[in-house]
């Protein structure tokens, strides 16, 4: 930075005032400190940054080793999101989400004396170790339990989950049978919440949950047993990879859908649109999710306070072809 002050002719604060964009920079100062930085190849030293400001550009992620839609695609939105605002991202992944794992890589991150962490907290295990985190670091949990009064950025599953009832009853069924997620997953017990208040709100029977994981093959023994019973005739998913699943094994038990049943997902997996039929499903907001986040982390580092501050993004749905009146 001295190098740079000197082939610019100004003190080594103008061009720290130039680099962290502070507006009291004439413009004519400011192109002569850049054109210095570009002749002299100068670049930052983030860690030297680090130890006088006493964190770094860098964002701590927690995350469970998976391939799952929903989670891959929030923690890609989010690094996407940091790169934008000048941070990186350094994730930790997790095989169990558990509270040694979860509290084993909150602890490598703050080594890093990372800026703040998010933990991606999909499930009861994530959420209890959550709260072993020791206090006096920005943390946003994504995901995680609503009831709990800490940072947290989640979609609003219940939304979700009603709407992709409500819609199958629109087109005329008595009912809506659904397929479960994962008992222990948060995701799981909003789409359950929002299934059956709206068939509550409608005043119709509610079937009793058929439990799945988020597997299409989890789907497709559902479907298999599904498909047997003829007063079925829509059926909600937890997910698109069980909508696939229930979808070979109504065709081979011989029910089309959507003629003999209709079927909704949930996450719009890129490949949604190409199944046979295409799915009608119901759209996350993981950008969205992302951008709420960031910010509410952001928040925390700016003051230092940490909040209580919780944000619900809501999904939409997305019709296709896997929705007719009943036959």
């Amino acid at each position: 930075m001295t190098d740079v002050a000197r082939l610019a002719g100004v003190s080594h604060q103008t061009v720290s005032r130039v680099l962290n964009g502070h507006p009291n920079v004439r413009e004519q100062t400011r192109l002569r400190v850049r054109a210095a930085i570009a002749e002299l190849g100068y670049r930052p030293n983030k860690a030297a940054r680090a130890l006088v400001t006493g964190r770094s550009q860098l964002i701590g992620v927690v995350a469970q080793n998976s391939t799952l839609y929903g989670p891959a695609s929030l923690l890609a939105a989010f690094e996407q999101a940091a790169a934008g605002a000048g941070f990186a991202v350094s994730v930790g992944r997790v095989n169990v989400l558990d509270r040694t794992s979860i509290s084993d890589a909150v602890e490598r991150h703050r080594d890093q004396r990372v800026a703040g962490i998010v933990v991606i907290a999909p499930t009861a295990s994530a959420n209890d170790a959550v709260g072993d985190v020791s206090a006096g670091i920005p943390l946003v949990t994504v995901d995680g339990d609503p009831d709990r009064s800490t940072p947290l950025v989640t979609v609003d599953q219940a939304a979700g989950a009603f709407a992709a009832t409500r819609h199958l009853l629109d087109a005329g069924h008595r009912t809506v049978w659904h397929v479960s997620g994962p008992p222990d997953w948060f995701d799981s017990a909003g789409r359950i919440r929002g299934w059956r208040s709206a068939l509550e709100a409608a005043g119709l029977e509610v079937p009793p949950v058929v439990p799945a994981d988020w597997s299409a093959a989890s789907g497709y023994r559902a479907g298999q047993m599904l498909a047997r019973m003829p007063e079925v005739t829509a059926i909600f998913a937890a997910n698109d990879h069980l909508a696939l699943g229930i979808l070979r094994a109504m065709s081979e038990r011989g029910r089309k859908v959507p003629h003999d049943v209709s079927v909704v997902g949930f996450d719009d997996v890129p490949e949604a649109a190409y199944f046979i039929p295409p799915l009608t499903t119901i759209r996350p907001d993981f950008d969205a999710v992302a951008r709420e986040t960031l910010e509410l982390l952001l928040a925390q580092v700016g003051d230092g306070e940490v909040g209580a501050s919780q944000r619900t993004i809501a999904p939409r749905l997305v019709e296709r072809d896997s929705v007719a009146p009943p036959a």
